[in-house]
């Protein structure tokens, strides 16, 4: 996990695969905490209720501060740790992997659990858009209206989205900086406008840009 941004899962997406006529279905879920990937596993297990297992792992928290997985009654480490495996590879946060297993009649074996529990896994995060979350400030500032012009310059010049400025006694502007550049780009805006410019830096947070 870098420390400037992380990656979830958009949406909830699915798929499956059929090793020996065993089926494995992978479902991926953006989860904000343990809380809801629980209820999201127990949602699962109530429509796939008659499936023998439901393995799953989850990494929650925008450092990976929490992880989980469980193999579900699967042989010890056939089945929640690779899964595990499959989101912290693809550095994934708040998400959520569950793989119904429907038992075909032929055993796997550990290795053959193993495959076919990252593969399904793979298969479910290979269907899911991912999103990247930048971490940075959001700046608001205040220009008189004779500098909103050079103001406005500076930011198209370095790809920051300008939004919605507000039109008062002066201009009012509001975007999002990626932390690495923030300081860069207050001491840029204080030249340009000659230190006559009021601006005010928000904490730290993490935005898809």
């Amino acid at each position: 996990m870098k420390e400037d941004f992380c990656r979830s899962v958009a949406a909830y997406a699915t798929a499956e695969i059929i090793e020996k006529k065993s089926r494995f279905i992978g479902e991926i879920f953006p989860v904000a905490s343990e809380e809801e990937a629980t209820e999201q596993i127990a949602a699962v297990k109530k429509k796939y209720h008659d499936a023998r297992h439901h393995c799953f792992a989850f990494v929650c928290g925008m450092r990976a501060e929490l992880l989980r997985f469980s193999d579900d009654g699967e042989p010890q480490g056939t089945a929640g740790k690779p899964i595990l495996a499959v989101l912290t590879g693809a550095e994934l946060t708040n998400t959520l992997i569950v793989v119904t297993r429907y038992f075909g009649g032929t055993l796997l074996g550990t290795g053959g659990l193993t495959r076919a529990y990252t593969e399904a896994a793979q298969a479910a995060l290979q269907a899911a858009q991912i999103h990247t979350h930048t971490l940075g400030r959001e700046l608001t500032f205040r220009v008189a209206y004779g500098m909103s012009g050079s103001v406005e310059h500076y930011l198209r010049k370095n790809d920051i989205a300008i939004g919605n400025p507000v039109y008062e006694n002066d201009v009012r502007y509001t975007v999002f900086i990626p932390l690495a550049h923030a300081d860069t780009v207050v001491n840029d805006l204080t030249n340009i406008c000659s230190g006559n410019i009021d601006i005010t830096s928000g904490d730290p947070l993490y935005r898809v840009l």
